[in-house]
């Protein structure tokens, strides 16, 4: 029954330990990680395989960066989103481990609307939409983790008015993100937990996380072919506590063993 996670790290360097003692606590099969900030060749491979896990990254000096982390070997089918081959920033990777299609994401922030990192992250999203077109074609049991940087509704931010010039809850990226998941996706989120609010990222100011004042941005979606065998997903806020923590969390879910 394998488990399968995603965390935006928010630096791999400054989260390692955090991310070494989740990774021995909550054991699970395979993470996809985001936003390590670091070169492949720095990327702590070593300590992580210590810890029984396989690696591959596709990393970027001081910004972005994607990683699979998986206990079963891990076979790379894509380092980059197909679509633009002029995009050299490191935000997709895409990989079989196990039974399992999977890929880390890490969408465009987008802000300032107006300007073109919010033409980018429509791009962007245009590109991973005809590509889950693909992968709905192969019938491959897949799991599209990541910070998609996209809150689908009011219900995912704390305060949708202070929230309402962000890229993250503009109109143009909500249809974008409701666009891929008409195509036949699952919020494994939303399918355990219903309308609940719950949040995975806190900004570091104002105290945010001790009032809970967060959004939900990071998502786990799944596959016909995963979803039927979707067990329960869940929201790790304990991280978030810790001390100098990455302003996510965890988000996680169990599959069923393939038949």
């Amino acid at each position: 029954m394998p488990i399968i996670a995603t965390w935006n790290v928010n630096s791999i360097k400054a989260r390692l330990p955090h991310l070494l003692q989740w990774l021995k606590s909550a054991s699970p099969n395979v993470v996809l990680l985001q936003e390590l900030k670091v070169a492949d060749e720095a990327f702590p491979a070593l300590e992580i395989g210590d810890l029984g896990y396989n690696v591959a990254t596709v990393g970027q000096k001081t910004y972005n960066g994607v990683a699979i982390l998986s206990k079963q070997p891990i076979d790379v089918l894509a380092t980059a989103l197909p679509g633009d081959d002029a995009d050299t920033q490191a935000r997709y990777i895409e990989a079989f481990t196990g039974d399992l299609r999977v890929a880390s994401i890490y969408l465009p922030n987008g802000n300032p609307v107006g300007t073109d990192k919010f033409t980018y992250k429509l791009g962007w999203m245009e590109r991973l939409y005809r590509h889950v077109q693909c992968l709905l074609e192969s019938e491959d049991a897949f799991v599209l983790g990541g910070d998609y940087n996209v809150a689908p509704t009011d219900r995912d931010v704390y305060d949708p008015k202070a929230f309402a010039d962000d890229a993250l809850c503009q109109p143009e990226s909500r249809a974008a993100f409701r666009k891929i998941m008409y195509l036949g996706l699952t919020d494994a989120i939303r399918a355990i937990g219903g309308d609940a609010q719950r949040f995975t990222w806190w900004s570091y100011q104002q105290r945010a996380f001790t009032a809970d004042h967060g959004v939900r941005i990071d998502h786990l979606l799944l596959s016909p072919q995963a979803t039927d065998r979707l067990e329960t997903a869940d929201i790790d806020r304990e991280p978030r506590g810790w001390d100098r923590p990455s302003d996510h969390t965890p988000v996680w879910c169990r599959l069923s063993d393939a038949g």
